[in-house]
């Protein structure tokens, strides 16, 4: 039996894959959270077999909650669902701990195969982030390598907030950080991305795809 932990702000989303797992005997949803602090606790309160994890949730998530799961809980393993498409978090996601990375959009086809992958132990990836992961690790330190993945994984989060039209302040409010650091955060995001400017950076979003394919 997998038993899995579903981690979404959204509880209509929640109520609907807990509905679609429980016709499938050998997976079933033992607990929801709603935000990350939540996530954490539950994960921690009780062995699990996979954690479904949205990416993007009230308080702590994405990148920096794979990461802290990882090191509280090394044998968890993480299934991403978002809305983000694979090319904006995916290679990320699976380099800070995440053992599968899977699109809301392609959930009712893929999730209980994903789910069940994960579990065995195995990695849930399509052939684009396979072939971004085998990219990564042939160029390495190339200098050809796209700018933004150069970034931090703070800084790259910072990046899709700019591009998605965020003031400082509203990042900062978002992160949690003070607008010093935010501000810190995107002069090297500029310098380290070539640009002069935010019309600049979301010009560079828009020709590479990345920018987020829909709200959360």
């Amino acid at each position: 039996m997998i038993k899995v932990l579903i981690a979404d702000d959204h509880a209509i989303l929640r109520a609907g894959l807990k509905h679609m797992l429980s016709e499938y005997p050998d997976i079933t949803v033992g607990d929801e959270a709603s935000n990350g602090h939540e996530a954490l606790a539950k994960a921690q309160a009780e062995p699990w077999d996979v954690m479904l994890l949205d990416m993007t949730m009230p308080g702590k998530s994405g990148i920096e909650l794979i990461k802290q799961l990882k090191q509280l809980l090394p044998k968890l393993r993480i299934l991403i669902l978002s809305m983000h498409k694979e090319d904006v978090y995916a290679v990320r996601a699976l380099k800070a701990g995440a053992a599968g990375y899977l699109c809301k959009d392609n959930a009712e086809d893929q999730l209980v195969a994903a789910l069940r992958k994960v579990a065995g132990g195995g990695l849930y990836i399509t052939p684009t982030v396979a072939e971004k992961l085998a990219l990564d690790v042939l160029h390495g330190d190339d200098q050809n390598v796209l700018p933004h993945t150069r970034l931090s994984d703070r800084e790259y989060q910072i990046f899709q907030a700019i591009v998605a039209g965020d003031s400082v302040s509203d990042i900062a409010q978002k992160l949690n950080l003070s607008v010093k650091t935010v501000s810190t955060h995107k002069t090297h995001i500029m310098e380290k991305m070539g640009s002069d400017s935010v019309a600049d950076l979301v010009r560079y979003a828009i020709q590479h795809e990345l920018l987020a394919s829909g709200s959360e």
